[in-house]
C-alpha cells in the first residue's frame, strides 16, 4: 500500500507500508478463551461435565476411587474429540474415514494396469509379436 505524502516544499514521497500475512493462511485458528478455539473450549467444557456428573452420580455407589478412574475414562473421549487433528480432519472426521476404511470398504482390491503403448498397437494378445 503506498501513501503518498507531501511535504511543505510540494515534495511528493511515497511510504511503503508492509503488512505481515502467515505463510500458511490455512492453518490460522482464532483463539476465543484462554488461547483455545471454540471447538477446543466447548469439548474441554462438555468433558469437565461428564467427568463432574460422573463423579457425583456414581461416587457413593461404587466408591469415590473407582468412581474417578471412571471420570478420566468417560471424559477423554469428549477432550480428545477437541484437540485431535490428523492431516486436517477433526476427530469426527477421522473415525469415519477409519471406519469406511476398515470396516465398510474393506476387502482386497485388485489393480489391474494397462499398458497403453501395447494398445496402441492393436495387438489381440501376448503371442502376437513377429
Amino acid at each position: 500500500m503506498q501513501i503518498p505524502v507531501k511535504f511543505s516544499h510540494e515534495l511528493e514521497v511515497k511510504v511503503i507500508k508492509e503488512v505481515k500475512i502467515p505463510k500458511e493462511i490455512r492453518q490460522y485458528k482464532e483463539s476465543i478463551f484462554f488461547g483455545l478455539s471454540a471447538r477446543q473450549f466447548f469439548c474441554a467444557i462438555f468433558a469437565v461435565g461428564i467427568a463432574a456428573g460422573a463423579y457425583l452420580l456414581l461416587g457413593d455407589v461404587i466408591g469415590k476411587e473407582t468412581a474417578s478412574w471412571l471420570c478420566i475414562v468417560l471424559a477423554a473421549p469428549a477432550a480428545m474429540a477437541g484437540f485431535f487433528n490428523y492431516n486436517g480432519m477433526t476427530f469426527e472426521q477421522f473415525l469415519w474415514a477409519v471406519i469406511k476404511t476398515e470396516f465398510l470398504f474393506a476387502g482386497d482390491r485388485k489393480y489391474v494396469g494397462e499398458n497403453l503403448c501395447y494398445n496402441s498397437f492393436n495387438r489381440k494378445g501376448r503371442g502376437d509379436f513377429d
